[in-house]
């Protein structure tokens, strides 16, 4: 029987953990109104709450009990998480329905969490097989994260994104399979150095925490004050972009990598279809007998994948 200073101490450490979780509720959801609104109506809270008793119960050899617990939470909650998994302080998960956590899984500190995420293995072997977030990370609506492979520190998931590969720290992933969306790292995770000449930024590349403010060369400071303000304009937006609510892990300044292929697609055949144009004009009078021939020619508007700010941009550049 624990003594009373122990049920104190005890008392005290949930009195905090509920504070922080219930604190970040209000940093990340503006649907939140009240922390009582908070304590009755979230399943978010109510499944990490009872996660933690079963957590408990399970480090302590009551695996039976652990697994009643968690069962019960997943009727009451709709969301299944394994009593062996590790979560981190100041854990979310909002909505919450259909959110599955597997029992190798490991999740550090801020972490968020949407609806209909998993966070799954693909192996039946006893080892590691569920994947490790690490601080800060985001995994947007109906994202399925599979293996036992870690996500980057303040790494994005898109929604509905199958990711089966390691991350990089302030990667976006999106699709399926998952892309990354970065200017300093290609699909594959790898720095792209060949757009950075300052082995500082390099170093920073690497690891994945190079800002736009660190894009530039040394000879930046060289350049006229009005350059200088656009870098300061463009750092200011970056950094409003990183503190916006951000539902569902996307940058909305991010350009989906498959509109943005067909957008490059598009443009070289706009430009193909004017030069032929100009080569039937030529020959028409070089030789007047050359019949010019009308052909179906192909726009933006056929394509659905291209959205129709991308419409709009490129008819401004034909014009």
């Amino acid at each position: 029987m624990p003594s009373p200073a122990t049920l104190l101490k005890s008392l005290n450490t949930i009195k905090k953990d509920l504070k922080e979780d219930i604190d970040a509720v209000f940093k990340r959801d503006p649907a939140a109104r009240n922390s009582l609104e908070v304590i009755l109506t979230y399943p978010g809270i109510h499944a990490l709450i009872l996660h933690r008793g079963a957590h408990y119960l399970w480090n302590h050899e009551q695996k039976l009990a652990a697994r009643v617990i968690s069962y019960g939470s997943r009727i009451i909650t709709g969301i299944e998480i394994h009593p062996a998994a590790k979560i981190g302080r100041r854990f979310f998960i909002d909505h919450g329905v259909g959110v599955v956590i597997g029992e190798t899984a490991e999740i550090g500190d801020d972490v968020t969490l949407y609806h209909g995420v998993t966070l799954g293995g693909v192996s039946q072997d006893n080892g590691k097989r569920h994947p490790t977030l690490e601080d800060g990370v985001t995994v947007g609506a109906g994202a399925k994260v599979l293996g036992p492979f870690a996500v980057g520190k303040n790494a994005k998931i898109g929604s509905n994104a199958v990711v089966v590969k390691p991350v990089p720290a302030n990667a976006t992933m999106v699709g399926s399979a998952a892309r990354m969306i970065s200017e300093y790292h290609d699909e594959k995770g790898n720095p792209i150095v060949a757009k950075i000449n300052d082995s500082k930024q390099q170093e920073k590349a690497a690891k994945g925490t190079i800002t736009s403010s660190d894009s530039g060369t040394g000879s930046d400071k060289e350049q006229p004050k009005t350059a200088q303000q656009d870098s300061a304009n463009n750092t200011t937006a970056s950094s409003a972009r990183d503190t916006a609510f951000q539902a569902y892990g996307i940058d909305p300044s991010s350009q989906d990598p498959v509109a943005e292929a067909f957008a490059k697609m598009l443009e070289h055949i706009q430009q193909s279809e004017t030069r032929l144009d100009q080569l039937q004009a030529a020959m028409c009078k070089l030789d007047p007998e050359f019949c010019q021939k009308e052909y179906d020619k192909l726009c933006l508007e056929d394509i659905d994948v291209i959205d129709q700010n991308d419409v709009n941009q490129a008819d401004t550049t034909n014009k």
